[in-house]
């Protein structure tokens, strides 16, 4: 499972950086309207990142999965699957309204996807196990949702408010969840 979720984030990054198109020209001035495109890939490309490191530490304390999980992780790899087109859209509309709008709800669905895989998976491992003992409440996944939410909600208003939103989340899980490194470390 984890192999086959690895090949299909490559695979969502390398369609991501082929979504940039090279300018026409060769002087520095015909990068300059590439620059949102760019910063839509690298927030994309971070999230992506993001997503793959916590998925290998999640699945670095699971001890067996069933289908419930298999079908959860591909949910997952569905809305992930749907970042470059998201990503494409906002950065090459400058980060418009309805792109930036559309990107949230993308993440959004990540986010809840990623929260229901973990559910699936704390359902089938034992309560003194150390997975369900690293995630507990998992506050930062809840508060994440809610992030999400309110930027979406927000960008109706003013959509740099949403980046800006979107970025924080990004900032926020930027440092790996070491609550299952540490417990992996303390087990006998």
């Amino acid at each position: 499972m984890e192999a086959f979720s690895d090949g299909v984030l490559a695979i969502i990054i390398t369609i991501m950086v082929l979504e940039i198109k090279v300018p026409h020209g060769a002087e520095p001035a015909n990068l300059v309207p590439l620059i949102p495109v760019f910063i839509s890939y690298v927030l994309s490309f971070v999230y992506i990142g993001l997503y793959w490191n916590n998925h290998h530490h999640l699945f670095q304390a699971v001890d067996h999965v069933n289908g419930k999980i298999l079908w959860a992780n591909i949910h997952l790899l569905f809305w992930l699957s749907l970042l470059p087109f998201a990503t494409g859209w906002m950065g090459e509309n400058h980060f418009s309204q309805w792109p930036v709008i559309v990107y949230g709800v993308v993440l959004l669905m990540c986010s809840i996807a990623y929260f229901i895989m973990v559910r699936f998976l704390i359902v089938v491992h034992p309560k003194e196990s150390a997975l369900v003992k690293a995630i507990g409440n998992d506050k930062k996944g809840k508060i994440s949702c809610v992030i999400y939410l309110l930027a979406i909600l927000l960008s109706f208003v003013n959509a740099w408010i949403g980046i800006a939103l979107y970025f924080f989340v990004a900032a926020i899980w930027f440092f790996p969840d070491t609550r299952i490194e540490k417990r992996l470390e303390s087990e006998p």
